[in-house]
C-alpha cells in the first residue's frame, strides 16, 4: 500500500468508512472498519492527517488519534457538504468520506478545535442542566394545560405557578376528582426532583468556576454570572485561535448576516450561527446589563444607557450581546481584566506624527 498522506474519515456509531489518499491525490484506500477495529487499523499506519466532521464522539476520536501520533481536524459538516459528489441528493458513507478527505485538503479551509476531556466532562454538566431545564418547562405547560380543561387558570411564570398550583388542588369547588388530583401530584413531586437535579447542577458549576481563574475574570464583566462564565471558557478552550474580538463574535453568531454584491453592503438580521447555548447566555448577561445599566456610571453602562435611546431596546440587546463577546475573547486570550470604564488607545496616523514633529 502507498503511503497515505490524507484519510477522511465518515464517522459512525459500529461502522466507520475511510477513504484515503497519497500526496499525489491518488486513492490508495477506500472501506469500510467496524468500530472495534478503528484505532487498531490507525495504529499500523504511519502518522498522516485524519479528517473528521464534528460530529458526536468526533472529539473523542480525535483524541485517541492524537495519542497515535496522527494529526487530527474536525470539519464543520457545512463545510464538508460542498464536496461530495452528487451534492444533496445523493448521500452515502463513502461519499462522505471522500468529501471529507477532500475539504480537510483546501487550503484555506476551516476546523474545529478539539475539545479535551476536562472541556466535555464541563460541557456535560451543562447539557444536563439545559435538559432539565427543558423538561421543567414542558412538564409546567403540561400541568398548567390540564387544569385549564377544568376552569382553573394559573397566572404566567413558574414562579407564580409553584406559588398557585397546590392551592388550586385542594380547591374542593373545582370539577377535579381524586384520581385527577393524585396524577396532578405525581406530576408536582416529578417537578420538585427536576428543581433539586438543577439545583445540584448549578453547585457543580459554582464549583468549576471557582477553581478556574479564567471562568473568575470573566465573571466579572457586567451581566455574565457563573453559568456563563463556566460555558464559555469550557466551550472555547484556546481563545487564540481566534484571530481578534470580531472573529469569535462572528462565530458566535452575533454579528449580522451578509448578503451583499456589486459592491453595496446589505446587512441583515444576526447570523445566530455557532454554538447555541453559549450565544442564548449571553443574550440572557447581555439582557441583565442593559436592564440595569441605568443605576451604573461606569463608561459602558453610559453608553449602554445612550445606545437604548438611539436605537432602542433590542437593538442595544444585540449590540451589548456582540460587545460581551468580544470582551470575553480579549480575556481568554491576553488574560486581562474587565475594567468597565476602559478607554481604548489609537496610535494616530503616519501624516499627522510627522505634522506634529
Amino acid at each position: 500500500m502507498d503511503k497515505m498522506t490524507r484519510i477522511g474519515v465518515d464517522l459512525a456509531k459500529n461502522v466507520i468508512q475511510v477513504h484515503g489518499v497519497d500526496s499525489m491525490e491518488h486513492v490508495v484506500v477506500r472501506k469500510a472498519l467496524s468500530r472495534q477495529k478503528f484505532l487498531e487499523w490507525f495504529a499500523n499506519l504511519a502518522p498522516c492527517l485524519v479528517a473528521m466532521e464534528a460530529c458526536s464522539a468526533a472529539h473523542y476520536w480525535a483524541r485517541k488519534l492524537r495519542a497515535l501520533g496522527h494529526e487530527v481536524r474536525l470539519i464543520a459538516p457545512q463545510f464538508a457538504a460542498p464536496y461530495r459528489k452528487g451534492g444533496k441528493h445523493v448521500k452515502n458513507d463513502r461519499l462522505d468520506a471522500e468529501a471529507i478527505c477532500e475539504a480537510a485538503g483546501r487550503p484555506h479551509m476551516r476546523f474545529v478545535p478539539i475539545k479535551t476531556a476536562d472541556q466535555q466532562n464541563v460541557l456535560l454538566v451543562h447539557r444536563m442542566r439545559d435538559g432539565f431545564v427543558e423538561e421543567r418547562t414542558a412538564l409546567v405547560n403540561r400541568l398548567r394545560g390540564e387544569l385549564v380543561e377544568f376552569g382553573v387558570f394559573l397566572p404566567q411564570g413558574i414562579d407564580a405557578f409553584r406559588a398557585h398550583f397546590v392551592d388550586a388542588l385542594e380547591d374542593g369547588a373545582t370539577e377535579l376528582n381524586g384520581v385527577a388530583r393524585t396524577a396532578l401530584l405525581r406530576g408536582w413531586d416529578h417537578l420538585q426532583a427536576l428543581d433539586q437535579q438543577i439545583t445540584r447542577c448549578d453547585a457543580q458549576v459554582a464549583t468549576h468556576v471557582k477553581h478556574d481563574s479564567d471562568a473568575q475574570r470573566v465573571m466579572a464583566v457586567i451581566g455574565i454570572g457563573p453559568l456563563t462564565a463556566s460555558a464559555a471558557v469550557a466551550t472555547v478552550g484556546d481563545a487564540h485561535l481566534f484571530k481578534n474580538g470580531r472573529q469569535f463574535a462572528a462565530w458566535i453568531g452575533t454579528v449580522p448576516k451578509q448578503k451583499s454584491s456589486g459592491g453595496k453592503t446589505r446587512l441583515g438580521r444576526i447570523t445566530k450561527q455557532g454554538n447555541t447555548y453559549l450565544r442564548t447566555l449571553l443574550f440572557q448577561g447581555a439582557r441583565s446589563a442593559v436592564t440595569s445599566a441605568h443605576r451604573r456610571t461606569d463608561r459602558l453602562s453610559r453608553w449602554i444607557v445612550q445606545l437604548q435611546a438611539r436605537v432602542g431596546w433590542y437593538r442595544t440587546l444585540v449590540a451589548v450581546a456582540n460587545k460581551h463577546a468580544r470582551i470575553l475573547w480579549a480575556i481568554l486570550a491576553k488574560g486581562e481584566r474587565f475594567d468597565p470604564s476602559y478607554v481604548p488607545t489609537r496610535p494616530p496616523p503616519a501624516g499627522r506624527e510627522a505634522a506634529t514633529a
